[in-house]
């Protein structure tokens, strides 16, 4: 229901996106001289690529931008039969109405195998008379270097707070959907610059019926609320190591969250804590450090347990 929702409310033209201003506006030059390069869309998922290439191609061909545009998702079908077969095939065929070239949107690119984007970038030579590539990705570094000097790269950036509230309210409003300046609030920071995340957490957070706060995001997703985790930080610096020991255990069991949400909503949490600077780079050392174990597979209750002692230890020791 969510993507219907990213579906209903996705921009029709390049004016309307939001938070990628500069990117717009480059493209919106492409739709004037009616030509364009191969492109690479770079950047962390929900911040606006499929929308982007899907209002670009509206613009340039009117009602003909389905005839023209092929949408392909590398992560689906990520092999080089994909490249020999449907992208070679839809490349090769002429363009409908009096356009001069067609479009193939190749969302997450970086998911291509080596010798598909191998393949990839023979087919984007060969056939740039008639066909456009744009490919989209969340690390260009993925991407063969071959393939990027082909391509006009536009790096996108997450949407701001302030972005994402504008679409969640225009979203509210016209589904009748109450919320609160709490709630608006409390959506834009669990999204993180996703717009589609943003939209996800309104539709659950709205199906529990009534207005929509803060409460009511953090409860419907089963989100660590920030108090929740300054409390937890707070009780280690005063050196309650078995107090907030105890916390951890509440939190995990209430929220069923794996040690790495709540490492991440940790990082977030020490840059708003009371103590000098020499202190949080310490802690943010550490931090990164258990982050790091987790994902090497080591404990993790041992790692955020061992990360709450070291903040304990800090409590005590570590004022100066």
């Amino acid at each position: 229901m969510a993507d219907v929702w990213v579906e209903k409310y996705r921009p029709k033209k390049l004016a309307d996106v939001i938070g990628q201003k500069i990117i717009v506006e480059r493209l919106s030059a492409y739709v004037r001289t009616v030509s364009m390069p191969h492109m690479l869309f770079a950047g962390p998922a929900g911040c606006g690529k499929t929308t982007c290439s899907i209002a670009l191609a509206r613009e340039l061909y009117g009602d003909q931008w389905k005839g023209n545009f092929l949408e392909l998702n590398a992560s689906d079908e990520r092999g080089i039969d994909i490249v020999r077969g449907k992208i070679k095939d839809f490349a090769r065929a002429a363009s409908m109405g009096q356009n001069d070239f067609k479009i193939i949107f190749l969302d997450e690119a970086d998911s291509l195998t080596g010798d598909a984007q191998a393949a990839l970038r023979r087919t984007m030579e060969r056939y740039t008379q008639t066909c456009r590539f744009v490919l989209s990705c969340n690390y260009s570094s993925k991407i063969i270097e071959p393939i990027q000097s082909r391509c006009a790269v536009f790096r996108f950036r997450p949407l701001s707070e302030s972005d994402v509230r504008i679409c969640i309210e225009r979203i509210s409003k016209v589904e009748g959907i109450e919320v609160s300046e709490e709630g608006y609030l409390a959506i834009a920071q669990l999204a993180g610059g996703d717009l589609r995340k943003a939209t996800n957490i309104l539709q659950v957070a709205s199906s529990m019926g009534g207005k929509v706060d803060a409460e009511t995001v953090f409860e419907s997703t089963e989100n660590i609320r920030p108090s929740e985790i300054q409390e937890l930080l707070t009780t280690a610096l005063k050196g309650s190591f078995m107090a907030a020991r105890s916390k951890l255990d509440d939190m995990i069991v209430i929220h069923g969250l794996s040690g790495e949400d709540i490492v991440k909503a940790i990082h977030r949490a020490v840059l708003d804590l009371p103590v000098n600077e020499d202190v949080k780079i310490r802690l943010i050392d550490r931090v990164g450090e258990a982050e790091f174990r987790m994902v090497s597979g080591s404990s993790e209750r041992i790692q955020l347990e061992a990360l709450l002692a070291h903040f304990a230890y800090e409590g005590k020791n570590g004022k100066s």
